[in-house]
């Protein structure tokens, strides 16, 4: 094995590690560390919870109970250790004072309040080389890279299809396009939205069609999530289950009419929230209205760091069109409709020539039972 891949190595273990600590360090990022000693890792940590130790000082306190020499160590990091004071002291000055000599570093920090600690390092003789892994780093804090970055949530669509793309009979009927462990998979994905403090979120067909509660039936779920539709025309007070069973944990976006309705005001009574928001365009109300503004509100008003977006196709394609799926979760099920008039995945655009079309590579591919899960990041620039 040559010097680089071991290198690779141990930061793809610090990765993994950090992988442990997904949806529970939200707002923070995810992020692993390795201390390597004689070419062994000898002690491990992973950022666990929000406002408790970071990964470095975990990594430390391991090769602390285990009797390590961390001065004969070298750290793998995902992410430059944190240069300030925040919930926690800085890790750059931890990982100094533990006499390590020598840092990788996979990302540098984006969050400028807490960047600098590879300049601190070096400034006071400690060897630090960046750049390691970086990709795989960045897709390791992709939610944390759009909460930096952007005033919204982290998006995630999840669509479930035929293999000839089709999403419902002609009917509009879906009747379980893919199978139970896709369904599971699926739940255990509300789940941990929920845990982060998140938002499963729908179209207004969907909703009427499905009379969906949203809730993660997993039987484990800490926290459900928030339950957010989009929709022109609002449900009655007691005309849905989702405002029968889940009031005080439901949203709704809609046009500014109607959140100025008698409907919207039973709807506020019963402990929903309605806000009113505007069409994607300035056309009549028929128009889609602004996910942008819908994702913004969802951020500032409720504090939801990641929007699970289940549909239908309408909402799917308004936030593929306006850039703002981070992630795709296409659930495939090996069957054929082949009626013309069945429902699609996506539909409603013109399009002239391949160079058209909205771009997204696969980044994981696996097998369900057999349906075919495919996650996509969008291709964006």
């Amino acid at each position: 094995m040559s010097e680089l891949a071991r290198h690779e190595a141990f930061m793809r273990r610090a990765i993994e590690l950090a992988e442990r600590g997904r949806w529970r360090t939200a707002p923070n990022p995810t992020v692993g560390a390795v201390l390597v000693k004689d070419g062994e890792i000898v002690a491990e940590g992973w950022h666990q919870v929000c406002g408790q130790a970071h990964a470095e000082v975990n990594c430390l306190s391991d090769a602390a109970e285990k009797g390590v020499d961390t001065s004969a160590c070298t750290l793998y990091v995902t992410l430059e250790p944190c240069n300030h004071f925040g919930k926690t002291p800085p890790c750059s000055h931890a990982v100094l004072k533990a006499g390590i000599k020598r840092v990788f570093i996979g990302l540098p920090d984006m969050n400028a309040k807490a960047a600098g600690g590879a300049d601190f390092l070096r400034e006071n003789g400690v060897e630090v080389v960046s750049g390691l892994l970086e990709a795989e780093c960045c897709e390791l804090v992709a939610d944390f890279i759009t909460w930096q970055t952007t005033k919204r949530p982290y998006v995630i669509l999840k669509m479930a299809s035929t293999l000839d793309g089709r999403i419902s009979t002609k009917a509009g009927r879906s009747q379980k396009i893919s199978n139970e462990a896709s369904h599971a998979e699926v739940h255990r994905l509300r789940e941990k939205v929920g845990l982060a403090r998140g938002a499963v979120l729908v179209g207004g067909n969907t909703f009427a069609l499905d009379d969906p509660r949203l809730t993660a039936r997993t039987g484990t779920a800490e926290r459900q999530p928030l339950a957010a539709v989009l929709t022109s025309r609002l449900p009655s007070e007691n005309g849905c289950a989702l405002v029968r069973e889940r009031a005080a944990e439901s949203v709704f976006f809609t046009t500014a009419a109607q959140a100025a309705s008698p409907a919207a005001a039973a709807l506020r009574a019963k402990g929903a929230r309605v806000y009113g928001v505007d069409c994607a365009d300035s056309g009549t109300a028929r128009a889609p209205l602004d996910v942008a503004q819908v994702l913004e509100l969802l951020r500032a008003e409720e504090n939801c760091l990641y929007v699970l977006c289940e549909g239908g196709g309408r909402t799917a394609l308004s936030l593929l069109e306006a850039g703002l799926v981070d992630e795709f979760h296409l659930h495939m099920a090996p069957l054929i409709l082949a009626d013309d008039e069945a429902t699609p995945l996506f539909s409603g655009r013109h399009t002239e020539s391949m160079e058209e079309a909205l771009r997204m590579k696969a980044v994981a591919v696996s097998l369900a039972e057999g349906d075919v899960h495919i996650r996509f990041r969008a291709m964006r620039g």
